[in-house]
């Protein structure tokens, strides 16, 4: 099978697809042929040698894989040849073929194509999770998004939206906020050229926002503090502004204040029961039109590189996807 391997610790530019043997296929697991494969902004910083995490060398990145199985392993009940799975993978979503434990192998619905299905769990189980689990988002509360055209953060419109939120849209550029809008935010800021706290503070008529929804770090998140409504809550996603921001003691104990980490892949080994019930959740919201994940680009395996480029330079809006294999 082909597959992108990372043989030294670079950019994305170092990145080659060779084929390679077929992963084994082991108990309690099955063998998935791979449609499409989720793109992430941890996927680059794990080439990069960033991440927390250094698997060792060589090896295959990629955490989100859509297709067909092909094989189950002994043990496997919930899922037989044929069936339209997405997978949560460790490694190794980059490639034509992927074996993955069944507790991390999800249904997906009729309507959902494989390109959807692979940018799927992680915007999306990020977003659900932070806003429903952690931040206790309630309907009509203020939640200001940060980054709002992006991976996550344009999912995290969607759910607030479902939720019964109050959605303000924060992104870079008017057609990103575009996007946004279409996704279901009721009010734009454009960070490039506006006050963060100023226009939140006219939208909200003075109380200001929540919830916080924060990819970003940086300034934005130091805008964020001072626009936090008393008693709020800021999720923290993660920093793909570059700078890990410092947070003010004395802002948290004034504003009487949640600063909220959130790491959404620890749930699969901590509670893997909460992801589950999350996917049913979000499948329901998008068999009823509620969510329409966005694919800004399609890009070939042998293209991985130019696909995690896009996510560097911030050109992408929604997901990049890594096209596996041909469908018919």
């Amino acid at each position: 099978m082909r597959a992108v391997l990372c043989k030294e610790w670079s950019g994305p530019e170092k990145l080659v697809v060779e084929e390679v043997p077929s992963p084994a296929l082991r108990p309690e697991a099955v063998r998935i042929q791979s449609y499409a494969a989720g793109v992430n902004f941890a996927d680059l910083l794990l080439v990069s040698g960033q991440y927390q995490e250094k698997p060792p060398l060589p090896f295959t990145p990629g955490a989100e894989a859509a297709g067909v199985v092909r094989e189950v392993g002994a043990g496997v009940t919930r899922f037989k040849p044929g069936d339209r799975v997405m997978a949560i993978c460790s490694l190794g979503a980059f490639a034509e073929e992927a074996v993955v434990d069944e507790n991390r192998v999800f249904a997906i619905p009729d309507q959902m194509d494989f390109a959807r299905a692979a940018g799927f769990p992680v915007a999306y189980g990020t977003s659900h999770g932070a806003l429903e689990w952690r931040a206790r988002l309630q309907p009509h509360e203020w939640l200001l998004v940060f980054g709002a055209a992006g991976g996550v953060g344009l999912t995290a419109v969607e759910i607030g939206k479902a939720m019964g939120a109050r959605v303000i849209a924060c992104a870079g550029s008017q057609e990103k906020l575009a996007i946004a809008q279409r996704h279901g935010a009721d009010y734009v800021i454009d960070y490039s050229r506006e006050d963060i706290r100023e226009r939140v503070k006219a939208i909200t008529g003075g109380k200001g926002a929540d919830v916080i929804y924060d990819p970003v770090g940086g300034d934005v998140f130091d805008a964020g503090l001072r626009s936090i409504a008393w008693g709020g809550r800021i999720i923290i996603i993660g920093f793909a502004g570059g700078r890990i921001p410092q947070i003010p003691a004395n802002i948290a104990l004034v504003k009487n204040i949640d600063v909220i980490g959130f790491y959404w892949g620890s749930y699969q080994s901590h509670k893997p029961e909460l992801p589950r019930q999350s996917f049913e959740q979000l499948f329901r919201w998008f068999r009823e039109g509620k969510l329409k994940p966005h694919i800004s680009e399609r890009v070939q395996l042998e293209d991985a590189p130019k696909a995690l480029e896009l996510l560097r330079k911030r050109k992408s809006t929604g997901k990049v996807v890594l096209v596996t294999a041909k469908t018919g």
